[in-house]
């Protein structure tokens, strides 16, 4: 498990070959890299704060869940924060497995628990406004696929 909070951007492939690299055992490595979106009405960038240490302490607990529920060879969760330009790489996450079903699933887990549940604040801003981005219904569903019985 390699979970990372960081400012910097970073190449997704460079990022995905050093993972893969690093992996043994994999049969199947799943790769997401989410990219900052524009919006209607011309974002000029997207603001992201979160809280150091209790962010990290969050992640690797989702991380952890995931290795408890699939039989994992290793996982990655990389997100930025601070100032990010449309088309810049927000986040990544990247799952291995024996077998690409456990792999693909855990990866789909951790992207539903980082939208939805991850504590991270962003903020969109245009040329006219400023505005937080609020959690979507839609999301939340995808994230309540995951729970317990």
């Amino acid at each position: 498990m390699d979970v990372r909070v960081q400012q910097k951007s970073f190449s997704a492939g460079d990022v995905l070959d050093a993972f893969t690299a690093a992996q043994e055992g994999a049969g199947a490595i799943v790769s997401f890299t989410g990219i900052t979106r524009d919006i209607s009405g011309g974002l000029t960038h997207m603001e992201i704060e979160h809280y150091p240490g209790m962010t990290e302490r969050a992640l690797t607990q989702i991380s952890q869940e995931a290795a408890d529920r699939w039989p994992l060879t290793g996982s990655l969760i990389l997100h930025r924060y601070g100032r990010l330009a449309a088309a810049e790489p927000i986040m990544m996450v990247v799952t291995a497995s024996a077998h690409r079903a456990a792999a693909f699933e855990a990866a789909e887990f951790l992207m539903d628990y980082l939208k939805s549940r991850a504590p991270f604040w962003k903020k969109e801003v245009t040329e006219g406004r400023e505005s937080w981005v609020a959690a979507k219904n839609e999301d939340e569903a995808a994230l309540a696929r995951w729970s317990k019985p």
